[in-house]
């Protein structure tokens, strides 16, 4: 009997190995050698080579290749290994590797990794029988779906909050006036976070070819992340908060810088304002208008036939002087740049280009030349030191036209045809490769070689924006979401696509308010505005062929909410300001999903919810289709306060509500801290020295890090700050401000403290001091129909010491 048992186990081996060898898919295989290092095993299996290592407690690497691991390069991750207590072990079957935050099982016949909690709870595994392999170059990992798993992230991506259920590609394209369901779009971010079982983890696919993410669709046994070529990269992050895993991961990519103050006001653009004197008009009416605003944006007619590097002398004769001019009224201005260079003899830009030898070739080492807006084009390879050195040389050409911000665009990167060769070859930094590997990382290091060009040659902040982009976009630019429609679901769709990214390490990010293409309706028009208002960066735009879209164009109603709106962002930029400072600090979005505080509450989850996101740490905001009469809306657990009103509604439930165009949803969450300013026409205008600070009424703690600087300068990295946190505590009955760190003074001489929910307290404590609260109203909009919420209020001296108080 045990013989025929022997016979049996050999004949099944015999038919595996024959199945595999016959199969056009390559497994991974048996482990045949593993080396165990201080925090990494090292591995051969029958058909490839591996290796794991532990960056972090929480951050294990996965590494897989069917020849031996090639150069350990990456466009994406700056952070490197931590030093971290691991214990590694090994037996017949499996090695483990486990520090205090994670236990690794990888299973050696055949290969397989799991992940586990330190207690033992499965976090993630591959899906037994498929684990990762290869279909010619191609190679994909499973993984097994866990019961109601969900799925987020991805960054730039259509579609539900919950990816669950589908598949999608990574390939970074121009798609003009895209739908609401296309894929894929403009980036390109193959991070995404999934839940499961009061559960979440992330994964990040480091490979630059396109690459493919299956999360269900088609089949119900797991899903996958692939890629076209290249290794099979990918970094697995486990912490028991969602906030934590976005923080690691952008402990991996990096995150943004502070941005120049004048990048968070109001930006007026259209495809496009000229000759000089429409901009101008531009910038006057919006100053007689009392609309608050900080940017006018150019498009492609201020060039001289659409070249790169060149002004077009008869609308735009004396550049610099319009740009000062701007600037004394407060406006900075934002210029658009394309990659192409037009292939015309004698161009400067093209001529120093082609005898520095900075285009990408075909392999016969003829320039590729692709037809875009000048004509047909050369263009730069950002993958080549030569080629980002060049760029860097060429911003100055912007910097001695007084042009503040760059923004970039076509960087996909786009050709008329939208189908550059997949011959033509990129330096990629030492290590030649073809456009496959080369186009998603196009975008990302053309906004690198402007961001940097920038530093070099503005001596400020720049302000860079990108239409394109791919993992650690966020080190040098903001981004928006490309050539949207002037639809109902275009305006959600982008609310999805910016929290989306605020999932994937992307905290500034904006949409083209009121549609790039077609024409708004009235009620649109007038709940986009009040949207903008709420969204990280807040530029109106919109094309050529359609109506203007500057607010005063669409009658006097529209323009008082557009006044009413822009002006609360205004007031509001001491928290604005203080909530990118805290991204700077742990890579956490301005606009956040709520499935970032709420992880696990299956509301969140629901199409019906999925729109509301959270302003900061303190709004949340929820939007709806213009001319709805009614919304119904979901109050997360906690303490919830109507913005205008200043009604005080229980968490954990759903509740309809009344819309009306000129009137934003907007809750307060019980607890927050909101420090508001004057009313500025611009931030080069200063407020008065009265910082406002509200203070909502919870059952929780909670603090918030107010930060101030000069909002220009690079000062703040030599101590050129303002910094303290607030703190509210309820069951001490205390709101303190605790002693200011940096150099700088604030500009606030006063703060006026308003209490929202604090019914019943008469008074307010400082040492032995009593001050007496007034009572009054606090209205965030204006307008006759909000009466304001009630508040008590007292003022006191900022002092920069220890503030104590107790109510």
């Amino acid at each position: 009997m045990r013989f025929t048992k022997i016979i049996f186990a050999l004949a099944f081996l015999f038919n595996r190995a024959t199945v595999m060898a016959q199969s056009p898919v390559l497994p991974v295989g048996d482990l045949e050698k593993v080396t165990i290092g201080e925090q990494d095993i090292v591995f051969k299996t029958n058909n490839a080579y591996g290796k794991v290592t532990v960056y972090s407690p929480s951050v294990i690497r996965v590494r897989l290749d069917k020849q031996e691991l090639g150069r350990d390069f990456s466009y994406a991750v700056v952070g490197v290994p931590e030093k971290t207590m691991t214990s590694i072990t090994q037996d017949s079957q499996t090695v483990t590797i486990k520090t205090d935050s994670l236990k690794v099982i990888v299973t050696k016949q055949p290969y397989a990794i799991a992940f586990y909690t330190p207690d033992g709870q499965l976090i993630s595994e591959d899906e037994k029988g498929l684990t990762t392999s290869w279909i010619g170059q191609t190679v994909t990992t499973y993984k097994k779906m866990q019961d109601g798993e969900h799925f987020i992230g991805l960054g730039e991506k259509t579609g539900n909050l919950d990816r669950k259920g589908n598949g999608y590609t990574n390939w970074n394209s121009d798609t003009y006036a895209y739908s609401i369901s296309q894929d894929p779009i403009y980036s390109t971010i193959p991070f995404y976070i999934g839940i499961h079982h009061n559960l979440n983890y992330g994964v990040f696919l480091d490979n630059t070819y396109q690459s493919d993410f299956n999360f269900g669709a088609s089949n119900n046994r797991f899903s996958s992340f692939g890629a076209r070529g290249g290794e099979m990269n990918y970094y697995f992050i486990y912490h028991k908060r969602a906030a934590d895993i976005m923080t690691s991961y952008t402990y991996l990519t990096g995150r943004m810088p502070l941005p120049p103050m004048w990048s968070l006001g109001y930006q007026q653009n259209r495809y496009s304002y000229y000759p000089e004197a429409e901009v101008m008009r531009i910038a006057h009416t919006l100053r007689e208008n009392h609309i608050p605003a900080d940017g006018i944006t150019l498009d492609i007619h201020y060039m001289d036939r659409y070249q790169l590097f060149t002004w077009n002398n008869e609308r735009f004769p004396n550049p610099a002087g319009m740009n000062a001019e701007l600037q004394k009224l407060g406006f900075r201005t934002t210029v658009i740049v394309d990659p192409g260079i037009k292939v015309e003899k004698g161009a400067p830009a093209y001529e120093d280009g082609l005898s520095k030898d900075v285009y990408i070739k075909y392999p016969d080492g003829q320039p590729y030349t692709g037809e875009v807006w000048p004509g047909w084009c050369n263009f730069p390879d950002f993958t080549s030191i030569r080629g980002r050195d060049w760029w860097h040389t060429q911003v100055d050409f912007f910097a001695r036209s007084g042009v503040s911000g760059i923004w970039n665009d076509m960087n996909e990167f786009s050709t008329w045809g939208q189908k550059a060769p997949d011959n033509i070859l990129f330096d990629y930094d030492g290590k030649p490769t073809t456009h496959l590997e080369a186009h998603n990382v196009f975008g990302l290091e053309m906004v690198r070689s402007s961001y940097e060009g920038a530093l070099e040659h503005l001596k400020e902040r720049p302000f860079i924006l990108s239409r394109s982009g791919y993992a650690g976009l966020q080190r040098y630019s903001a981004i928006w979401t490309g050539d949207n429609r002037a639809e109902d679901s275009h305006m959600l769709q982008g609310v999805r696509l910016m929290t989306s990214l605020g999932l994937s390490g992307v905290p500034f990010s904006g949409m083209d308010v009121g549609g790039f293409t077609g024409t708004p309706s009235t009620a649109l028009y007038t709940k986009w505005i009040t949207l903008g208002a709420f969204i990280p960066y807040f530029r109106n735009h919109s094309a050529s062929d359609s109506r203007p879209s500057e607010p005063w164009t669409f009658g006097k109603d529209v323009l008082q909410v557009a006044q009413n709106y822009i002006g609360l962002r205004y007031k509001l930029i001491p928290y604005l300001y203080s909530t990118f400072y805290e991204a700077t600090q742990n890579g956490l979005p301005v606009m956040r999903s709520l499935a970032i505080d709420y992880t696990f509450d299956p509301k969140i989850m629901s199409v019906d919810f999925q729109n509301q996101y959270q302003f900061g740490d303190a709004f949340m905001v929820a939007p709806f289709e213009g001319n709805k009469d009614y919304g119904k809306v979901y109050l997360p657990e906690g303490t919830w306060y109507d913005l205008y009103s200043g009604v005080k509604e229980a968490g954990k439930q759903e509740k309809i509500i009344p819309l009306s165009n000129d009137k934003l949803p907007v809750f307060v969450k019980g607890g927050s801290i909101i420090p508001m300013q004057s009313l500025v026409q611009s931030t080069a205008e200063q407020p008065t020295d009265t910082l406002t600070v509200h203070v909502y009424n919870g059952d929780t703690s909670n603090s918030f890090t107010y930060y101030e600087d000069d909002g220009k300068s690079f000062d703040y990295q030599h101590g050129g700050f303002y910094k303290r946190t607030i703190t509210f505590n309820p069951k001490k009955r205390s709101i303190t401000f605790v002693v200011a760190e940096g150099k700088r003074a604030s500009h606030f001489n006063h703060i006026m403290l308003i209490l929202h929910g604090f019914d019943q307290v008469t008074d307010i404590r400082s040492g032995s001091s009593r001050i007496k609260l007034l009572d009054g109203q606090f209205n965030y909009i204006g307008g006759r129909e909000t009466p304001g919420c009630q508040v008590k209020s007292v003022v006191i001296k900022n002092d920069s010491g220890s503030i104590q108080l107790n109510y």
